[in-house]
């Protein structure tokens, strides 16, 4: 007969009430290629009819798993087809409507974000791309829960250095027509090398053309977990740090894929993946950076750091892939610097820098992610820190990305505030030497030779 662990019960409990586990987000990818039509008019009905009945019962189900079980989940989110796809069919395509609608559709279902307002470019411009970019700024300035993310690079196809121009511009217009709430809009805006189809969390989550018509993808975190777990070892080497960070990410990661079993029978919705990545959040003890100082660093950004998020990238990865057969999204290690407690600490001391987290981010998941720099900064800045960041994903294979506000009309060592998960941080200096006849030159960074795995 199976006998209930007390000892692993009173754990979960421990995890929940004193270490911030949470299942992230519970996000529903809905394809939209279906409601393609040269109408735009009986396009936009189209997706909101299909947005509100797909996701009807979303957040009601997320509500109802939380009280049952026992375990937060912060965040009930949609991820829809790359909104360019939808807009190329159209002979009169307004990006703006659909932004909008998007907007309309996600009030209605009451979810956190929706995610999508996407394009991908990464070889090239096709019908509706250039649209869609163009009326990013506007967009996430006039909307509340609408994400925007555009792919610039692969491993397969080089750098498109176009994208990577416009995107820079795209981002400063963006803070600046969101300047009078902290730039908020740029906080909503990511630009991917690699992007993954199946990614549940924002600001980047699509619904790649590869899904399932619906799908369930779960997003689990627990840093503060992680944290706890180190801190009760009584010394050790780096051996066994990986394997108690490995241990620990089975078991979250397990709570995760549970979660995702109930919510997909529930909704009746294929599951997808559980992404089992440590996100953190501004709350104390909820920290990837405090995970680093636990493995020895005295703060975030000393010599050493780099190594130590290596290991606990791949210790994360390696536990939570023994615990579902489905992983997917990015899963590892986020390093967003106004989400996490330690990094804000980090970056306000100087220890750490925006060329320390790039070093970071060949080792990590995702990038350069949430963090304020001067409101002056030139738009060609912002795409050579872009450009730099997709060379790290396309040469190693993984995904990286870059999600910077240009703080508009504050400078180094202000604090810009974003509220909730977005948290807040202090502007960091940024090296302004121009790239900007580099930028300019345009055209392609061809594929590495690693893309030649045929």
């Amino acid at each position: 007969m199976h006998t209930i662990n007390t000892k692993d019960i009173l754990e979960t409990i421990t995890m929940i009430q004193d270490e911030n586990l949470d299942i992230r987000t519970i996000t529903m990818g809905i394809s939209l290629l279906d409601c393609c039509d040269s109408s735009s008019d009986k396009m936009l009905t189209r997706v909101y009819d299909k947005i509100t009945r797909k996701a009807e019962h979303l957040v009601e189900t997320g509500e109802k798993l939380e009280r049952e079980y026992g375990i937060p989940i912060i965040n009930k989110r949609i991820s829809i087809t790359p909104a360019a796809m939808v807009l190329a069919a159209c002979e009169n395509r307004d990006p703006l409507a659909l932004a909008k609608t998007l907007d309309r559709a996600a009030k209605t279902c009451g979810v956190n974000f929706l995610g999508g307002f996407s394009a991908l470019v990464h070889k090239g411009f096709g019908p509706g791309d250039s649209e869609l970019i163009d009326a990013i700024p506007q967009a996430l300035a006039e909307t509340d829960f609408v994400c925007s993310s555009v792919n610039i690079g692969s491993t397969k196809t080089g750098i498109n250095m176009d994208a990577v121009a416009r995107m820079g511009r795209v981002i400063r217009e963006t803070a600046e027509l969101t300047a009078d709430r902290n730039c908020i809009g740029a906080a909503k805006l990511v630009v991917f090398c690699n992007a993954p189809e199946d990614n549940p969390f924002m600001a980047g989550a699509f619904h790649g053309p590869g899904e399932p018509d619906t799908v369930i993808n779960v997003g689990v975190s627990g840093p503060g977990v992680v944290r706890a777990a180190l801190a009760k070892m009584d010394g050790g080497d780096l051996t066994a740090v990986a394997d108690m960070v490995k241990r620990t990410a089975f078991k979250i990661t397990r709570m995760g894929q549970l979660m995702a079993s109930e919510a997909s029978k529930r909704l009746d919705v294929p599951f997808g993946i559980v992404d089992l990545s440590l996100a953190p959040t501004p709350a104390v003890g909820d920290s990837v950076a405090h995970i680093l100082e636990e493995m020895g660093l005295e703060q975030c950004g000393a010599c050493g750091t780099t190594a130590a998020l290596a290991l606990l990238n791949d210790a994360v990865k390696k536990g939570g892939v023994m615990a579902s057969s489905h992983v997917g999204g990015l899963s590892g290690a986020f390093i967003p610097v106004t989400e996490d407690a330690g990094m804000i600490d980090a970056a306000r001391a100087g220890t750490l820098t925006i060329e320390k987290l790039e070093a970071m981010t060949a080792v990590c998941s995702v990038g350069l992610d949430m963090i304020n720099v001067p409101g002056d900064t030139p738009a060609e800045v912002l795409s050579g820190i872009i450009a730099d960041e997709a060379a790290i994903g396309m040469v190693n294979s993984k995904t990286t990305a870059v999600r910077l506000i240009p703080a508009i009309g504050k400078s180094v060592g202000e604090e810009p505030s974003f509220g909730g998960l977005l948290g807040a941080g202090p502007v960091m200096k940024v090296n302004t030497a121009s790239p900007a006849k580099f930028i300019g030159r345009g055209g392609r960074i061809p594929a590495p030779l690693q893309s030649l795995k045929n």
